[in-house]
């Protein structure tokens, strides 16, 4: 359960910001879309591998 302090006289817009933001952090929304379609292990770690070599490849390219 997610608890925001809310100061007095302090704006409601102010209040639901900070609750957004305890909310992103604790990762359900990011959990929730990862459960909705089964990855298999396999195609997990080839996406990493994947991701691995594009960012070494934009790494090498900021160097030159």
């Amino acid at each position: 359960m997610i608890i925001v302090q809310v100061k007095e006289g302090e704006n409601i817009e102010r209040a639901l910001k900070k609750f957004k933001r305890k909310f992103e952090k604790t990762g359900a929304i990011r959990e929730m879309r990862s459960r909705k379609a089964f990855e298999k292990p396999s195609v997990k770690k080839r996406m990493a591998h994947m991701k691995a070599v594009y960012v070494q490849h934009l790494r090498l390219e900021e160097e030159k």
